[in-house]
């Protein structure tokens, strides 16, 4: 499974159209954010996606946890957003 990255840069409806796609391919998606920026716009983007989804019957959900990631060499701690069918 893709796990989609996001900034706090990142456009929202973008990030929601990629999040829809590799969810209609995988069947689920992990969405990942460092920052309290790049939360926010993660967020935005999944409440986005459900919109997308939600003509199909498909009512998203997302659990999120806490996961150490690398950026440059340095561990970082980031929030991750599991999103599934309910």
């Amino acid at each position: 499974m893709e796990v989609l990255k996001v900034s706090a840069q990142s456009n929202p409806k973008s990030v929601a159209g990629a999040l829809a796609a590799v969810f209609r391919q995988y069947g689920k998606a992990e969405v990942q954010a460092v920052g309290a920026g790049a939360v926010n716009q993660a967020v935005k983007a999944i409440a986005i996606a459900r919109g997308f989804i939600a003509p199909n019957g498909i009512d998203l959900v997302m659990i999120p946890a806490f996961t150490e990631i690398n950026i440059n060499g340095e561990e970082r701690t980031a929030i991750k957003f599991i999103v599934e069918p309910r």
